[in-house]
């Protein structure tokens, strides 16, 4: 199922980050309770200061968190610049792998201890090929999968993933067995579009191939849901089989 793929990255902004900073952060950076949930005071700072490399350099003399360090002074030395908790002297675990797992996906892999944190970065080839697929991937799409190990074997995957309606951006979580069928799609932080949470769309992706969702039709909250997981089941697809 798992042909090779890059090696371990993050959504976007953190590669950003790390090319920035020298390393990945965990996704409590930016989010209060790992990717996908609210920004925390660093994040929107980051987000405010235009969420570019400059923006780094930007907002590198604040304080986000409010602990007494600039946000990049804790940042160079591997303390987390969005919690009040991790410090220079006192980072902490954040960057600890369990930690670069968000929490929502380690819910759905109850028992699970051993995790694969893989690259979605999204090839000319990986995108031609979405194309013939019926969906519409580039660069902003890149993302990172979550891989369960047990036993040493892939146990399935997971991926969070931004969907928009109306200007309002809102996030899903889809997690599929090792065959790469659909497990669940489910919401996970719908707070700018609360009807996402209540939505019945869900379950008609359940037990569906990767490569066999269907696509879109119209524009309502419905359409835009199913769009979005057109999309993030092609991103699995090209990236994991046969990439």
């Amino acid at each position: 199922m798992f042909a090779s793929t890059a090696a371990h990255a993050q959504p976007v902004f953190a590669l950003m980050f790390k090319q920035q900073f020298g390393y990945a952060p965990s996704c409590n950076a930016c989010h209060r309770d790992g990717g996908g949930s609210a920004l925390n005071a660093y994040g929107e700072s980051f987000k405010k200061a235009g969420e570019t490399l400059a923006a780094f350099k930007a907002i590198e003399m604040l304080d986000a968190d409010g602990d007494g360090f600039a946000n990049a002074v804790e940042a160079t030395a591997k303390a987390n610049p969005g919690a009040k908790a991790s410090t220079p002297k006192a980072p902490g675990d954040w960057l600890d792998l369990a930690s670069l797992i968000p929490r929502e996906v380690q819910n759905r892999f109850p028992g699970v201890k051993t995790w694969l944190p893989k690259d979605a970065l999204l090839t000319d080839a990986d995108v031609a090929r979405a194309a013939t697929l019926g969906a519409k991937l580039g660069k902003a799409d890149d993302n990172t999968i979550y891989i369960p190990l047990v036993e040493q074997k892939p146990a399935g995957t997971a991926l969070i993933f931004a969907a928009e309606f109306r200007g309002k951006p809102f996030y899903l979580l889809m997690t599929t067995d090792r065959q790469l069928n659909v497990a669940a799609v489910a919401p996970m932080n719908t707070r700018q579009v609360p009807a996402a949470a209540k939505s019945a769309v869900y379950a008609k992706f359940n037990g569906l191939a990767v490569d066999k969702l269907p696509a879109a039709s119209g524009d309502d909250l419905d359409a835009v849901i199913t769009a979005a997981v057109k999309k993030a089941g092609t991103l699995l697809y090209v990236r994991l089989k046969g990439a």
